[in-house]
């Protein structure tokens, strides 16, 4: 891809403009031109593939399109034991069987799973990076058959390549002070840059000692329990707990991080949700849906950190995911605490399988003396 100055960009940011360009058109359910080398194809979100959409395709495709899925997916359709993307092959692209094999809860693989290719582990980026299902419909064509098509063209170099460029062009964009209820003096400071077109906030309570080990939490956004209180989570609790904590407690830094739904985005931890309401553990509902455990990514994170000039922390956090991604990123973790949420009827559950299958430092025995009445 090219380096140089273009007339309306900065040095080195072609590749990044591109890629923005192409989440957004195929967020948009249009196709997305993926380039590896001389090989071609069309990449198109299973999700939002219209029956225009697909009809053109076809005619374009000769036979040779496939469906591109996540070894998660695949793992529920019935090919046990995948650890790898892998694709099936379209003769006809058929949205009623495409449906099926991305979403239906019953489906079973209908085809031989082939191997996939770098484009179509590119595509399954490009999906991860749109939020919508980790399907893809692939349709390899000729430089000359999208000759007079407006399509955006992405190298996929430049595509597996993003976010660690986003996270290479993270800056602070505003900040103010935002008093909290039982937090009067917290900073707000909102960044640019590290997932896509999201902006990410760090909020600073009270006056922490960066020469020490800062208190910091990584915090994903969640809706639900954030903002309305949900009863299936321990989000909200967790949230508003550490900002009180750190008031109380010579301040530290609550980054909030743009990952609703372990990274799977808004929509997708509905479908998930659904899935729960039927009876599926919380894992089991995202791997319906093709997403691993969890598909979020805290270098970015790392980055705001060292922009606050923090370098060594006290992490608050159950999860050792993101103990083990600030390690990497650089940053010292002097220590961790754990942060507890109130146990219910309803997140009991979900509590546990935290534990079990995700490795969470939780102990059941002291949420549950922590929910009982008080005398």
């Amino acid at each position: 891809m090219p380096k140089s100055r273009t007339l309306f960009g900065r040095p080195g940011e072609t590749d990044i403009v591109t890629v923005d360009r192409a989440l957004a058109e195929f967020r948009a359910a249009r196709p997305v031109l993926l380039s590896d080398g001389q090989s071609l194809a069309l990449a198109l979100s299973a999700e939002l593939a219209d029956a225009g959409f697909a009809a053109r395709l076809d005619a374009l495709a000769g036979g040779n399109a496939r469906l591109v899925l996540s070894a998660a997916r695949l793992r529920r359709l019935g090919a046990k034991n995948r650890a790898e993307t892998g694709v099936l092959a379209m003769p006809a692209l058929d949205l009623a069987r495409i449906e099926t094999l991305a979403l239906k809860i019953e489906a079973r693989v209908d085809a031989p799973v082939g191997p996939a290719s770098a484009l179509d582990n590119a595509a399954l980026e490009l999906a991860r990076l749109t939020l919508v299902l980790p399907a893809v419909i692939l349709v390899p064509v000729t430089a000359s058959q999208v000759a007079d098509e407006p399509l955006i063209k992405v190298e996929i170099a430049a595509l597996n390549g993003y976010r660690a460029a986003q996270v290479a062009t993270l800056s602070i964009v505003g900040r103010a002070p935002v008093p909290l209820e039982g937090a009067p003096d917290t900073e707000f400071v909102v960044f640019r840059g590290g997932e896509g077109l999201r902006d990410q906030v760090a909020i600073i309570v009270g006056k922490p000692d960066l020469s020490a080990a800062v208190p910091v939490r990584l915090h994903s956004a969640c809706l639900t329990g954030d903002l309305f209180g949900s009863l299936k989570c321990d989000c909200g609790d967790q949230l508003r707990e550490t900002v009180e904590w750190m008031a109380q407690n010579e301040g530290g830094i609550l980054l909030y991080l743009d990952q609703e739904g372990r990274g799977n985005g808004i929509s997708n931890k509905m479908r998930a949700y659904k899935l729960q309401s039927q009876g599926w553990d919380t894992y089991d509902a995202d791997e319906v849906l093709g997403f691993d455990l969890d598909q979020r990514h805290f270098d970015f994170a790392a980055a705001m950190l060292k922009q606050l000039g923090v370098s060594r922390i006290t992490a608050l956090t159950n999860n050792p995911l993101k103990v083990g991604a600030i390690k990497a990123a650089g940053l010292e973790v002097a220590a961790t605490q754990r942060v507890l949420g109130r146990p219910n009827v309803h997140n009991v559950r979900y509590l546990a399988s935290k534990r079990d299958r995700a490795g969470h430092f939780i102990d059941m025995d002291a949420l549950m003396a922590r929910a009982a009445p008080k005398d």
